[in-house]
């Protein structure tokens, strides 16, 4: 997961905030088993792995923001709808992360386009501002030593994978610091379809306090 450096702030204690996605079913299963099978192939200790996620936002903020960063992002997933990802073969971060990548962006950069409306709100609090994930990914293995990550994009670009799954639920989770458990703060429902009568993608998004 993205690393975010911890501190204080004016609206309370900082936590580290991550909205993600998650895949589920048998394509969850598949993709623990890809990030298991590397670490037995490579010889690399099981260092307390986190689920097989997509990570769409990543942010400081204090406890105190959090109902109304809830109520901001519930209102933005109201006015989304369900969408399908696919993952398309191997790619790296060179020298440390090899991942899967999402064959098509396109939804996340409208996503994106709405969750940028929460940045001035984290920014006014004096916390930095909101990483949103531009090119989105599925880790297979992070912090590698840059002689496994060689030796595995060498044999990983080999190889394809190529499987689907429809996004319907974006997951908040947090933490206090990068190397502790990430807790569930929220879940968010992505309507099936545009049953609201609202704004579609790309609307403005008024300000919930």
């Amino acid at each position: 997961m993205e690393t975010i450096s911890g501190g204080k702030s004016e609206a309370g204690r900082r936590m580290e905030y991550l909205l993600v996605i998650y895949p589920y079913g048998e394509l969850f299963e598949k993709l623990v088993e890809e990030q298991q099978q590397f670490l037995s192939d490579y010889g690399l200790l099981m260092k307390g792995r986190n689920r097989p996620h997509i990570t769409v936002a990543a942010f400081q903020a204090g406890e105190q923001m959090e109902d109304t960063l809830i109520r901001w992002i519930h209102r933005i997933c109201r006015r989304n709808q369900c969408f399908d990802i696919t993952l398309n073969n191997y790619s790296g971060f060179p020298p440390h992360t090899i991942y899967l990548r999402v064959q098509d962006p396109q939804p996340f950069r409208q996503l994106m386009q709405q969750l940028r409306a929460i940045d001035d709100f984290i920014r006014s609090s004096g916390c930095p501002p909101v990483n949103l994930i531009s090119r989105p990914y599925l880790s297979i293995a992070g912090g590698l030593t840059e002689q496994i990550y060689n030796k595995a994009m060498a044999d990983y670009s080999q190889r394809t994978f190529h499987e689907s799954f429809q996004v319907e639920e974006l997951v908040l989770l947090k933490r206090e610091h990068s190397f502790d458990a990430c807790r569930t703060v929220n879940v968010f429902r992505l309507p099936v379809n545009d049953m609201m009568g609202g704004p579609g993608r790309g609307s403005n998004v008024e300000n919930p306090a």
